[in-house]
C-alpha cells in the first residue's frame, strides 16, 4: 500500500487542529536508525487504504511511504481516534529495516467452523486469542495465521503450539496459550 507523506515541524496544538480540519493526519515514523520524524498524510488516502484492508490485518500491512525523494517501508504501530467521531487523529509508524527484527501482532483466523464436530453436537466456537504477537524480520511478516478447528469436539481446544509458524517467525507468548476452544452451551 502506497501513501504520500510530507515532512512537518512539530507544532502547537492549534496548528495540529488546523491540519486535521484541512483533511491531513499528523503522523510520526520511528526508526531504529535515528530520531523519529514528524509527517502528515492525506486523510482521504489513508481512509481508502483502511477500507481496502481486511478486518484485523492492519498490523501486518506494509506501507510504502513516499515523500517525493525517498520511499520507506513501514507498518502501523498505533492509531489514535477522536473520542466521539472515531475519525483518525494521529498515526504512529515503525520503519522496517531489512536486518532488524520487528514485533508484530498477526491475526488468527479459524477455518472449518461449519464442519466442526463440537459445533455440530451443540457446542460453540470461542476464539480466545484474535492476534498472536510474533518477532521476525520484515521479509518474514505473515499476513495471518490459519488454524483448522474441524476435528475439535466439545471442551477441546487448540493452543499456540498447534499453530504452524513459518521459518524465521518466533511467537512471543507461551506455547500453552489457548487460541480457540469449543465450549458447551
Amino acid at each position: 500500500m502506497k501513501l504520500a507523506v510530507k515532512p512537518r515541524e512539530s507544532g502547537k496544538k492549534s496548528e495540529l487542529k488546523q491540519m486535521r480540519r484541512e483533511g491531513q493526519i499528523p503522523a510520526i515514523i520511528y526508526s531504529s536508525k535515528g530520531k523519529p520524524e514528524q509527517l502528515t498524510l492525506n486523510a482521504a488516502d489513508f481512509n481508502a487504504v483502511l477500507r481496502a484492508t481486511k478486518q484485523g490485518q492492519l498490523p501486518t500491512t506494509v506501507f510504502t511511504l513516499t515523500d517525493g525523494n525517498k520511499e520507506r517501508k513501514a507498518i502501523v504501530k498505533d492509531i489514535q481516534y477522536h473520542l466521539t467521531t472515531y475519525v483518525v487523529s494521529h498515526i504512529d509508524f515503525e520503519e522496517l529495516v531489512d536486518d532488524v527484527t520487528v514485533c508484530v501482532k498477526v491475526p488468527v483466523n479459524c477455518t472449518g467452523v461449519a464442519e466442526c464436530v463440537g459445533v455440530k453436537f451443540g457446542g460453540f466456537l470461542r476464539q480466545v486469542v484474535r492476534h498472536v504477537k510474533v518477532e521476525c524480520l520484515p521479509k518474514h511478516i505473515p499476513s495471518d495465521f490459519q488454524i483448522d478447528v474441524r476435528d475439535l469436539g466439545i471442551r477441546q481446544s487448540k493452543r499456540l503450539k498447534h499453530l504452524a509458524l513459518p521459518t524465521g517467525v518466533r511467537a512471543l507468548a507461551s506455547p500453552e496459550e489457548v487460541l480457540v476452544v469449543i465450549a458447551k452451551r
